[in-house]
């Protein structure tokens, strides 16, 4: 009976391969739950985010290029070593070589970056001389780093008037009545952002393919709207409500997030 007692509080305590169980987020392993690799730091990126040293050798390496876009903008390429972008698991541990990506314009944190491609428009860029920075993080938001510096790339960037000319209109899409264009949309999303809460919790709303989504948020304060992956914006004026309504053409894990307040109000699982 003794023996039996043990065996049954060993398997209540070990999971998977003798370790301790983690619970995490339904569509992660186990190791995605409870991966810890590096060390982590007591200093920051000058964002809150703490680092994660690794060693040089085989640690994630990242380079930035910029190429004009014929309509907007840029077209920007990450190219990477030793590391993958891993959407579906942002919110994880950190598993060495894993992660996303952070996108800054001049130190201004413009948007989180989940593959090696991305798409700066021109109203984001202010006519001058700037300094693009890409940072790799791990899953859990540390910022992986070497011999205590953050691993990252910069690049400088112009903006002339001709670029900003044939750029899209300057403002984000306009925002339409309460209720507009939402009857053609497949789902709807309602948020309420109010004193930097988001309500109701941000969770994960899930999607097919092809379906039209309609995100109705109102914000007590003026803001910017911005949908990760699909690069939709919407202005969010103070107290009022306003609808974006577009296409989830694309699969993978997308955040919708707020510019000014830096806030994650949902997630879009498109499968």
């Amino acid at each position: 009976m003794l023996a039996l007692a043990l065996l049954l509080a060993g398997g209540a305590t070990a999971g998977c391969g003798g370790r301790a169980t983690t619970h995490h987020k339904p569509g992660t392993s186990h190791e995605q739950a409870s991966g810890n690799a590096g060390t982590l730091l007591t200093t920051d990126d000058g964002a809150g985010h703490r680092l994660r040293e690794v060693p040089a050798e085989g640690a994630p390496e990242v380079q930035l290029t910029a190429r004009p876009d014929s309509e907007d903008g840029w077209n920007l390429q990450l190219a990477v070593k030793n590391f993958r972008f891993t959407p579906d698991s942002t919110g994880g541990a950190a598993l060495r070589g894993a992660g996303h990506a952070h996108l800054e314009l001049d130190g201004r944190k413009l948007a989180r970056v989940y593959g090696p491609w991305f798409h700066l428009p021109a109203a984001q860029v202010p006519e001058g001389a700037h300094t693009l920075t890409v940072r790799l993080y791990a899953d859990d938001h540390t910022a992986w780093a070497v011999s205590g510096k953050p691993v990252e790339a910069t690049l400088p960037l112009t903006a002339t008037p001709g670029e900003a000319g044939h750029a899209h209109p300057a403002s984000p899409s306009p925002f339409p009545s309460p209720g507009e264009g939402t009857a053609e949309a497949d789902r709807t999303v309602t948020i309420t952002v109010r004193d930097g809460k988001v309500a109701p919790a941000p969770g994960r709303v899930e999607l097919t393919r092809g379906e039209r989504v309609a995100l109705r948020v109102t914000s007590d304060r003026a803001d910017t709207l911005h949908v990760h992956g699909f690069d939709k914006e919407l202005t969010l004026p103070a107290g009022q409500e306003a609808t974006l309504v577009f296409t989830a053409d694309r699969t993978g894990l997308f955040e919708v997030e707020t510019h000014e307040s830096d806030l994650v109000l949902t997630q879009l699982l498109v499968r």
